[in-house]
């Protein structure tokens, strides 16, 4: 009879946990696995850049008021079954709103770094393409905040499950609309900038 009891109990905590209010399912904790999927067993999917650390400077030659070239990117411990790779930069601290300042998907799924200095041109050698920026043109734009308080860039980098099948040109909310549901892992990283 115990271990009825115990048995019965057990399942109600089960069943409990993995439903919301009314018994159903949470759509909030679906969706958000759908968006960014957690990778439990493996290590998770880092994005470093020589020219700054996490939460640091972004050097001037990757800004407006330097050379305006994209900074050296370079990620690790890639998840599994990765067929390609989409990154986005952007502000959102501009004054306008969150200003985009790169947008680039369709990389092969064995890249595992972006050169400094990456072309503006619409499509790439290795079959990858790159979207409209806030700047209304494709390629990198970088950081050109007003004076005064520094803005954070982040650099998103997902990792694919499928090309996204995009043509060229592509702002970052179609890109973002794209991928929902091919995103395998994704990392962050974030600079600084200010004049």
């Amino acid at each position: 009879m115990n271990d009825r009891i115990f048995a019965a109990m057990a399942l109600t905590l089960l069943l409990g946990a993995s439903a919301g209010c009314g018994g159903e399912p949470k759509r909030e904790a679906q969706t958000r696995s759908d968006v960014a999927p957690a990778t439990a067993t493996a290590a998770a999917l880092t994005l470093t850049s020589p020219a700054f650390r996490e939460g640091e400077p972004i050097p001037a030659r990757h800004a407006c008021t330097g050379a305006n070239l994209s900074p050296e990117l370079n990620w690790s411990n890639p998840p599994e079954g990765v067929a390609a790779w989409a990154l986005v930069c952007h502000d959102p601290d501009a004054p306008v709103g969150d200003w985009v300042h790169w947008v680039i998907y369709d990389l092969p799924g064995q890249t595992q770094a972006l050169p400094e200095g990456m072309p503006d041109s619409p499509e790439l050698e290795n079959g990858a393409r790159q979207g409209r920026t806030d700047f209304g043109r494709p390629g990198y734009g970088g950081p050109c905040p007003p004076p005064g308080k520094p803005h954070r860039y982040l650099f998103e980098l997902y990792a694919l499950k499928e090309p996204t099948g995009l043509g060229a040109g592509a702002t970052r909310d179609q890109l973002l609309t794209a991928i929902r549901d091919k995103i395998i892992s994704q990392a962050v990283l974030t600079g600084n900038f200010k004049r």
